[in-house]
């Protein structure tokens, strides 16, 4: 445990322990709203000093099995030696669920998504290769019970997609999908390829929280401009005959989404209102971000071969990702949707980057 934890910790420990005396004191026991303040701050507290406790004890623990690992006794000796790799082996989890207390959770994380994902350089390879990313997201989100509405679609010259952009619903999907946000690069033969020459590729792919109400930001019907039209083709499952889909233009910003899944108009506005929201939120998120160089690795850009977070080699059955140096020989599976082997990495980094910053 590094000395910056220990240090937080033990502010933890003496604020907790300041909270115990404050709440039984009468000038706070007659004031409900310092006393519900002070209570709230208490049980955000009280779990996290609970560990640390445990995790002092086990030192405690490990101290008498040393002086027992000193004793001239064979037998003794392996006792505490057993003890030792116990004591170990608790400590090790008791720090992991401490560094996971102490840092800060995302308010997001729970919330469902809109994915977008849009065809960079690469011609119609880039499309292709949108419709392999929306594939393997689909696959990803079925191993886990969660549903995808499809939002819009553009379909590509020569299959997959210029643009789609779905609806994922399920617990975490946030917290699961953020850190895909970027360009993800392709390196394969295309079908199209008559000389088998390896091209290079891109797409773009965007994860936005969905907000709960509309209300969350300040979208004045003034400053948007909505229209109709009929749904076709890849953007629905059926060809309406009614002008049912809704395109919305945010004036200001110049932000267009469009919703052409549903039959029913109303339906289609509502959700292109959401996801206009969940945009206009992630706008305001990034134009703060900018200003932080470490967050600037989660940026989409602009579809370039030459920005990417993560690239698919298909001659050599290799994912890479850039940001935290993991290469994986498991192209096929991660294709199919076993994206844990690179997401779990990614979290456990970024985990670990906010443990630094707080040390």
């Amino acid at each position: 445990m590094t000395p910056g934890v220990q240090t937080r910790l033990a502010q933890v420990s003496e604020r907790f322990e300041e909270l115990e005396r404050l709440m039984v004191e009468p000038d706070v026991l007659g004031d409900s709203d310092r006393f519900r303040e002070l209570s709230r701050e208490y049980g955000e507290l009280e779990p996290i000093v609970r560990v640390w406790n445990d995790y002092q004890r086990l030192d405690q623990d490990a101290g008498e099995a040393r002086e027992m690992m000193a004793d001239g006794d064979r037998e003794l000796r392996a006792m505490a030696e057993e003890e030792m790799a116990r004591i170990d082996a608790r400590q090790q989890a008791l720090k992991a669920e401490l560094e996971r207390l102490l840092l800060p959770t995302d308010p997001n994380d729970e919330r469902n998504i809109f994915l977008e994902i849009r065809a960079g350089t690469g011609g119609q390879e880039a499309g292709i290769f949108a419709g392999d990313l929306l594939r393997m997201y689909t696959r990803f989100c079925e191993h886990r019970g969660w549903r995808l509405e499809m939002m819009s679609a553009q379909t590509g010259e020569a299959g997959g997609y210029r643009e789609v952009i779905v609806r994922i619903v399920g617990r975490g999907a946030y917290s699961q999908l953020k850190f895909e946000s970027g360009t993800h690069r392709v390196q394969r033969v295309p079908v199209t390829e008559s000389q088998g020459r390896i091209h290079t590729s891109a797409c773009t792919v965007a994860i936005l929280p969905e907000v709960d109400e509309i209300e969350e930001i300040a979208v004045d019907s003034q400053d948007l401009r909505i229209d109709t039209f009929r749904s076709s083709g890849a953007g629905g499952q059926h060809v309406n005959t009614t002008d049912s889909a809704i395109r919305i233009t945010h004036l200001p910003s110049g932000i267009v989404v469009e919703c052409q899944d549903e039959r029913s108009q109303h339906k289609n506005k509502a959700r292109a209102l959401c996801l206009l929201a969940a945009r206009l939120l992630e706008a305001e998120r990034e134009s703060q971000r900018s200003e932080q160089a470490a967050a600037r690795r989660l940026q989409v850009g602009s579809g370039d071969r030459s920005e990417r977070i993560r690239t698919y080699n298909f001659p050599q059955g290799r994912v890479t990702d850039h940001r935290i140096g993991l290469t994986l020989y498991d192209l096929d599976n991660i294709l199919d949707g076993g994206l844990n082997a690179v997401i779990g990495p990614l979290r456990e980094a970024d985990q670990a980057e906010r443990l630094a910053e707080l040390g």
